[in-house]
C-alpha cells in the first residue's frame, strides 16, 4: 500500500516595511562605516612605526627617513656650488623607479619665553651683574630681530614596496647607507632617524605651538594605545574647500604650478625664509629610463602625424605648407630636446609634486601667509594654487611618511629637479657657554659659538678700528 506524501504549506517570507528597512540600513552603516576617517588618528595614514625607524604604511609599502643639516651653499664659491649641485644630481640619479623620495622642509616655531631664557646670564652677586644684565638684554634684542625663534629642519623620506617587513628592512637599510654616502660627499651631516624621532617630527607638525612630546615605547602595551594617539592633534576638520582645522589652528595646502621656462636655485630658499610656520614638500618619483624614452618617442611621432595633417590641410587650402601652428612647432622642438638630453647626457626623467603647507592661528594670518608664499612663487614666474576639496589628501601628503595622494605632477629632468637645492647656509648656533659673535649675513640668525667645543678652538678677530 503506497503512501501519499502530503506537501506542507511553506511559509511565505514576510515583507519588511519601509521603516524596518531604514532601521536595518542604519545599523549596517553604523558598524560598516562609509570608509571615511572619523577620528584624527584615522587621518594619519600609516599602520605602524617601529623603534628602528621603519614605517609600515600598508601591507606592502614601507618607508624610512633621514634628517640632514644645512650647509653653506648660497655664499659659497661658484666651484663649490657646482660641485654640490652635481652631487645632488647623482643622488637623484641613484633613485630608480621603485623608490619614491620625499623631501620635507619644516619651519616650526618654539616657545619664545623658554627660548629667551636660554640666553639669560645668571647674576653672581658681584660688581659685574650690571654688565651681565646689559649683555643679556643685547642678546634678547638680537634674538627678537632675527629668525632664531624658528627651528628649521630638513628630512628625506624614501619609500619602497616589499612582500615582508624583513625584506623591507634589509633593502631600506642598504638604501639609507647609500644616501648617507651622497650626503657625506656634499659635506652634509645626516643620520637615519629612529622611530621616536619620526614620531616627534609628526607631533611637531600636528602641534605647531611647540608642545613637548612625551612618549616611551614601554607605554604602548599597558595603555592599549597606538603611536598615533601620541602624535595626533586634538581635532582635524576638513569641512571647507580650501582650508582645514588643526586643533585650534587653521591650515591650507597649496601646490606649485611650475610655469617658468627656467628655474632658479634660490626659489626653495626663498620659500623657507618666511618667518611663519611653513612646511614645504617635494615628492619625486623616478620614471624608468626605457619607458621615458619610449613615451617621448611616441609623443614625437604623434606630433609629426599632426604636422603632416596640418601640411595636407595647407596644400588643400592653397597656402604654404611650411606655415604651421606655433604651438605644434614649439612642442616638437621641446620634445626633441628632451629626448636628446635623456639619450646623450646623464639625465633621467622624474615626476615632481611641490606642496606648501601653511598653518596659522587665525584665518586672516593664514591668508597673509599664503599670499606671501604666492608672492615668492610669482617672483620666479610660477603660480601657487590652493587645493580644492583635497586639503585632507594634501595634509597627508605633507607628512614626512613618503605618501603622495596629490596627483598634480610635473615632469622634469634630473638637473631641473636638482635646481631645488635644499641648502642655504650653515648655522652656528650652540647652546651652553656659547658666546655671541654677530649675525649671519644670509639667514639673519644669531651666531652663538662655544669655541671650546670646536675641533680647533683658535680664533681670529677682524674689525674696523675706531
Amino acid at each position: 500500500m503506497s503512501r501519499k506524501t502530503i506537501p506542507r504549506e511553506t511559509e511565505k517570507p514576510k515583507k519588511l516595511t519601509r521603516a524596518q528597512k531604514k532601521e536595518i540600513d542604519a545599523v549596517l552603516r553604523k558598524y560598516k562605516g562609509d570608509g571615511k576617517p572619523r577620528t584624527a588618528q584615522a587621518t594619519i595614514p600609516y599602520e605602524a612605526i617601529y623603534p628602528d625607524g621603519v614605517c609600515r604604511i600598508d601591507r606592502r609599502t614601507f618607508s624610512k627617513c633621514i634628517a640632514f643639516e644645512d650647509i653653506s651653499y648660497q655664499l659659497a664659491q661658484p666651484e663649490t656650488r657646482t660641485a654640490i649641485f652635481e652631487h645632488l644630481c647623482d643622488l637623484y640619479n641613484y633613485v630608480d623607479a621603485s623608490i619614491h623620495v620625499q623631501l620635507s622642509f619644516l619651519n616650526r616655531k618654539v616657545d619664545p619665553v623658554q627660548y629667551a631664557k636660554s640666553f639669560e646670564i645668571a647674576p653672581q652677586g658681584d660688581d659685574f651683574d650690571d654688565i651681565r644684565a646689559e649683555y643679556t638684554a643685547i642678546l634678547q634684542k638680537q634674538l627678537a630681530s632675527g629668525n632664531n625663534g624658528i627651528v628649521k629642519t630638513k628630512y628625506l623620506t624614501f619609500t619602497i614596496e616589499a612582500n615582508s617587513l624583513k625584506t623591507a628592512r634589509a633593502r631600506l637599510t642598504r638604501i639609507g647607507l647609500d644616501l648617507l654616502g651622497y650626503f657625506k660627499t656634499m659635506g652634509c651631516v645626516a643620520h637615519v632617524m629612529d622611530g621616536q624621532e619620526r614620531l616627534e617630527v609628526l607631533h611637531g607638525i600636528f602641534h605647531p605651538d611647540g608642545e613637548p612630546f612625551r612618549f616611551d615605547w614601554n607605554w604602548l602595551a599597558p595603555s592599549g594605545l597606538s603611536t598615533k594617539d601620541f602624535v595626533a592633534p586634538s581635532s582635524l576638520c576638513f569641512g571647507t574647500a580650501k582650508t582645514f582645522g588643526l586643533g585650534g589652528k587653521y591650515g591650507a595646502v597649496s601646490f606649485l604650478q611650475i610655469l617658468a621656462p627656467e628655474l632658479s636655485d634660490e626659489m626653495l630658499a626663498d620659500f623657507l625664509k618666511t618667518e611663519s610656520g611653513i612646511l614645504v614638500n617635494l615628492h619625486v618619483q623616478a620614471i624608468d629610463q626605457t619607458e621615458a624614452i619610449k613615451t617621448i618617442k611616441r609623443k614625437i611621432t604623434d606630433l609629426d602625424a599632426m604636422k603632416i595633417q596640418e601640411q595636407k590641410k595647407a596644400v588643400r587650402s592653397g597656402y604654404d605648407m611650411d606655415i604651421l601652428p606655433s604651438d605644434l612647432a614649439t612642442y616638437g622642438e621641446d620634445a626633441k630636446k628632451l629626448l636628446n638630453k635623456l639619450q646623450t647626457r646623464n639625465e633621467r626623467l622624474f615626476m615632481l609634486t611641490f606642496l606648501v603647507l601653511n598653518v596659522a592661528g587665525t584665518k586672516q594670518k593664514l591668508g597673509n601667509d599664503v599670499f606671501q608664499a604666492a608672492g615668492v612663487a610669482q617672483k620666479y614666474n610660477c603660480s601657487l594654487v590652493r587645493l580644492d576639496y583635497q586639503q585632507e589628501q594634501g595634509l597627508v601628503s605633507s607628512l614626512p611618511l613618503g605618501i603622495n595622494q596629490i596627483r598634480i605632477q610635473r615632469s622634469l629632468t634630473t638637473s631641473n629637479v636638482a635646481v631645488f637645492v635644499p641648502f642655504v647656509t650653515q648655522e652656528l648656533f650652540q647652546s651652553g657657554a656659547a658666546m655671541y659673535y654677530g649675525i649671519n649675513a644670509k639667514s639673519h640668525n644669531m651666531i652663538m659659538l662655544d669655541r671650546k667645543q670646536a675641533r680647533c678652538p683658535n680664533g681670529l678677530k677682524l674689525g674696523t678700528p675706531g
